[in-house]
């Protein structure tokens, strides 16, 4: 095999490039960078601090503006002095993500666009654009993006390192042809799709009803056997409050949050509740029986709520520590990863760690849109969260966070803050009710042993 060279043109040297060229070509086609193929852009934001730099004169993109190779709810623009402070691309531009989760997804414009800097450009030169699209969507060009990003929590790519990536490149009318083919068959593909969408939907409210029977059964201690030498919920609940006695002593908690009721089957087979010296049947508000072994609480009991300090949009940022909202923490809690474009000062950061940021092992549940959306915080995160429309559940007390958030979402949990919503204009969750709610506790390790059992049966099902 004959081995591949680049000349620089800057200083006239040839080096020998095998070791960068992933695969072979056909003859007739040539390696070429990016930035041979076409004109490359990174965007940018005019400043915030002149609100008359925005308007509707020309559309401006974010990442969460590219979804499906498509750009979709366009809902900011720069005015018509903004857009000399913008980046201005004309139609038939290809803009890719270059940062966070979603890097390297992309779209071609159908009309003059600006876009901000989380997004890289390239308007082809001679080249077809559909074609040039096809490879920045390849996986191939996805790896190498990747392999040249910096950063682990949020990889980003610049457009130095994003414009001198290898692009396998064939004749014109090649490049034609591919596309026509792929056309036709994402035709095909279509007609496939759609049946097979009817097929997923069917077997996906099967899938479904399926796991919220499952999942009822978990809560109710009837997914797994109780081992008598795990202890019990009494158990667990007893450490709990030590503590956090011990924690009130060191200043690290309220002693209001000494005041936790108690909930125990009395001798004539009802749920009573304890408060301070004052007992009160809640046999009507317990929904079903529990093992012996598990215990009945109060959401405040074994969990610490609590909401942000304020954010203002003035301290929003492009880059630093990210922020949250529900958007934000639903997608994260249904999908893993997210797009987010606002960002909040290290500094700001900082100064509301005194009050509490999260934590790993704490629940973020989304308080407002889409209600009760749990994101479990991992050993990686460092973000902060908007206040009323996110709440945060500090899991002080090693609880197993996976049970905690199969609870939370579970149609018997859910039932209790949507009997509270009926009626209101605007659906919430607020800490004062949220803490308020009851929670089925089984010992810790039986905790453990529900969401293994869970998982494999959800595996299985899938």
């Amino acid at each position: 095999m004959s081995s591949y060279y680049e000349k620089l043109l800057a200083t006239g040297k040839v080096k020998c490039i095998d070791e960068e060229i992933p695969f072979e070509i056909p003859q007739g086609w040539e390696w070429c960078r990016l930035v041979e193929v076409g004109k490359t852009e990174t965007g940018t934001t005019p400043s915030k601090s002149h609100p008359e730099f925005f308007g509707d004169y020309i559309p401006f993109l974010g990442p969460a503006n590219i979804l499906n190779s498509k750009i979709v709810s366009v809902t900011q623009g720069l005015s018509d002095i903004g857009v000399d402070y913008g980046r201005i691309v004309p139609k038939n531009t290809i803009l890719q993500v270059c940062i966070g989760g979603s890097i390297g997804k992309c779209a071609i414009t159908d009309k003059p666009v600006t876009f901000n800097q989380q997004i890289n450009s390239i308007t082809p030169y001679l080249c077809n654009v559909e074609f040039v699209h096809i490879v920045l969507q390849s996986e191939y060009f996805r790896l190498a993006i990747m392999d040249k990003a910096t950063g682990t929590a949020t990889p980003i790519i610049n457009r130095g390192n994003w414009e001198t990536l290898l692009f396998p490149l064939p004749p014109i009318n090649e490049q034609e042809r591919i596309v026509a083919n792929i056309t036709e068959l994402t035709h095909f593909l279509g007609i496939y799709s759609n049946k097979q969408e009817e097929l997923n939907k069917l077997n996906s409210n099967m899938y479904q009803r399926l796991k919220k029977a499952i999942l009822q059964e978990a809560i109710q201690g009837k997914l797994v056997p109780q081992i008598a030498e795990e202890g019990t919920a009494q158990d667990l609940l007893k450490q709990i409050k030590e503590e956090k006695l011990k924690l009130v002593k060191e200043g690290k908690l309220k002693k209001s949050a000494l005041k936790d009721s108690v909930i125990f089957k009395g001798d004539d087979n009802k749920y009573w509740e304890k408060k301070g010296t004052t007992c009160e049947c809640i046999d009507e508000d317990i929904p079903f029986d529990i093992p012996k072994s598990w215990a009945w609480a109060r959401l405040e009991t074994i969990l610490n709520t609590g909401s942000a300090r304020r954010v203002h949009a003035k301290d929003w940022r492009q880059a630093g520590i990210p922020f949250y909202r529900a958007r934000e923490i639903g997608k994260l809690a249904d999908e893993g990863f997210v797009d987010n474009e606002l960002y909040i000062d290290l500094s700001l950061y900082e100064d509301f760690s005194s009050s509490g940021v999260p934590l790993p092992n704490d629940l973020m549940i989304t308080a407002v849109g889409t209600l009760g959306k749990v994101y479990i915080v991992k050993e990686s995160d460092k973000f902060y969260y908007k206040d009323g429309s996110v709440l945060c559940l500090a899991n002080k007390y090693g609880l197993c966070a996976e049970y905690l958030k199969m609870v939370i979402e579970s149609p018997f949990f859910k039932g209790q803050y949507r009997q509270e919503s009926q009626g209101t204009t605007v659906a919430t969750l607020t800490m004062v009710r949220l803490q308020k709610y009851f929670i089925p506790i089984p010992p810790l390790q039986e905790q453990y042993r529900i969401v293994e059992t869970y998982r494999n049966i959800a595996s299985i099902m899938s």
